[in-house]
C-alpha cells in the first residue's frame, strides 16, 4: 500500500515556486541573482493598511471568525464591487478565503465530479489545471498565441464546449502574458455562454486594478448580467495592494455555491486570518492612493522591459495591457548555443542557461502550458530591471 495518494500524481509542484527557490538559493550562496520569476509586487503593504491590522492586534480582535469572513470584510467586498465593477452582491454571497488560490480550490473542489470539464485559455497561470486536475476534473486547454492578443476568440470558445463543461476559467488580466480583455472582447464571450445555460465562468480578476494606457477594465458580469446567476468573481488584496503575505482572497457568487464553499472550507483551513481580514476591511475602504502610485510605476516599467527585450536578439516581446508580467517569445534563441557551451532546445533550457550564466531568474513558458517564451515580472526596482534587462541582450548576443 502506497503512503501517498494516487491523486497527488495528477499535479505538480509549482514551476514558478521552483524557479524562485533555486534563484533564493543561489543568491544565499554568494551568486549576483535578479529574481524576475515571483508574482508578487516589489512594494511595501500601505501604511494605513499596516496600522490597521497594529490597531485589531490591540484590539483583541484574534479570536476565530465565521468561515466565510467577518461581517465587515464581506461587506467592504460587496460595496467593492458595486463601487468599482457595477455588481450588486449582498454580503452572504461573498466568501473570503486564504489568499485566491483558495477560492478557485474551494469553487472547483465543491463543483466538479469527475468526468466534469474545464475550459482554461492559455497560456495560463500555473495552478488553474492542477487545481482542477485534483478535484476530478478535466481541464481543457484552448491555446490563444500572440498574434490574437493572446486573448481566445468567441469562435474558439465555442468550438471548445461540449456536454461535459463544467466551467470556463478566465484570467483578466492574465498572468502569465499580462493580456487583458475589453469589454467588447468578452461580449463577444458572454454571447456564446449565454447560449450554453449548464456552463459556469470563473473570472479571476486579481490584477483589475493594475491596467495601463487607455485599457479600461471590465468583468463578466458587468457586461453581461444575464451571466449573474453562474459566475463566480474572484478577486483579493494581494496583487493590488502589496499585500500576497496576508493571504485574502474573496469572491461573489450565488448564495448556493458560496454555501458549498463555506462547507468545504469549514473542514480545510475554516476562517483566514483574522488580522488580515481587518487589514483588508481597511485596503478596499480605505483611501486608495497608494494603488495609483504602484500602479504608474508598474506602467513606467512595462515600458522600460518591453523596450530593452526587442532589443535583444532572438527575443520578441508583446505590449500587455495589464497585471506586472511580460511574456517574450524566445523561439529565436531556440538551436543556439550559450557562451558556455549550453544548446538551447527548449525554452526551460533558455531560462535555466540564463540563470546560470546571468543570474537572471525567469520562468519558462512550457510552465505556463505555452511553450517557446517565457514570463518576465517587472515588480521589481528600475535599477534592477536595467541590469537584468542588459544581461538578457547580453545573453542573447553571446548566443551562437
Amino acid at each position: 500500500m502506497s503512503l501517498i495518494a494516487e491523486r497527488l500524481n495528477k499535479v505538480s509542484p509549482s514551476q514558478t515556486i521552483a524557479i524562485s527557490t533555486k534563484a533564493r538559493e543561489m543568491k544565499a550562496a554568494g551568486r549576483d541573482i535578479i529574481s524576475l520569476s515571483a508574482g508578487e509586487p516589489d512594494f511595501p503593504t500601505p501604511r494605513n493598511i499596516k496600522d490597521a491590522a497594529i490597531r485589531a492586534i490591540d484590539e483583541g480582535q484574534t479570536l476565530y471568525t465565521d468561515v466565510s469572513g467577518t461581517p465587515a470584510l464581506r461587506k467592504a467586498a460587496a460595496a467593492k464591487f458595486a463601487r468599482d465593477n457595477h455588481l450588486d452582491y449582498k454580503p452572504e454571497e461573498i466568501i473570503v478565503s486564504t489568499g485566491g488560490k483558495q477560492v478557485i480550490f474551494n469553487a472547483m473542489v465543491a463543483t466538479l465530479d469527475k468526468g466534469d470539464e474545464v475550459i482554461i485559455p492559455a497560456p495560463c497561470w500555473v495552478s488553474y489545471p492542477d487545481i482542477v486536475s485534483l478535484a476530478d476534473g478535466t481541464p481543457v486547454i484552448v491555446g490563444a498565441g500572440p498574434n490574437q492578443g493572446f486573448k481566445i476568440t468567441a469562435e474558439q470558445l465555442e468550438a471548445a464546449i461540449t456536454p461535459k463543461t463544467k466551467w470556463v476559467m478566465l484570467n483578466n488580466p492574465c498572468n502569465p502574458t499580462g493580456a487583458a480583455y475589453t469589454a467588447e472582447e468578452l461580449k463577444a464571450l458572454t454571447d456564446v455562454l449565454l447560449r450554453h445555460p449548464n456552463v459556469w465562468i470563473f473570472t479571476d480578476d486579481i490584477y483589475e486594478k493594475l491596467v495601463y494606457g487607455d485599457f479600461k477594465f471590465a468583468t463578466v458580469v458587468e457586461v453581461e448580467p444575464k451571466l449573474r446567476d453562474r459566475t463566480l468573481t474572484m478577486n483579493g488584496c494581494s496583487k493590488a495592494y502589496a499585500m500576497t503575505g496576508w493571504r485574502i482572497g474573496f469572491a461573489g457568487a450565488p448564495v448556493a455555491l458560496t454555501k458549498a464553499m463555506d462547507k468545504l472550507q469549514s473542514q480545510s483551513t475554516s476562517n483566514t486570518s483574522s488580522i488580515s481580514q481587518a487589514a483588508a476591511v481597511e485596503a478596499l475602504n480605505g483611501p486608495q492612493d497608494d494603488v495609483e502610485t504602484m500602479r504608474q510605476a508598474f506602467e513606467r516599467r512595462r515600458d522600460l522591459v518591453v523596450s530593452m527585450l526587442n532589443e535583444a536578439p532572438g527575443l520578441h516581446c508583446n505590449t500587455p495591457e495589464g497585471a506586472f508580467y511580460v511574456f517574450p517569445s524566445v523561439q529565436g534563441c531556440l538551436g543556439k548555443t550559450t557562451k558556455a557551451g549550453k544548446k538551447l532546445e527548449t525554452d526551460e533550457d533558455f531560462v535555466l542557461a540564463l540563470l546560470e550564466e546571468e543570474g537572471v531568474a525567469t520562468v519558462h513558458g512550457s510552465a505556463f502550458l505555452f511553450p517557446g517564451y517565457m514570463r518576465i515580472s517587472y515588480a521589481a526596482s528600475d535599477e534592477s530591471l536595467k541590469e537584468a534587462c542588459t544581461r538578457i541582450q547580453r545573453f542573447c548576443q553571446g548566443l551562437n
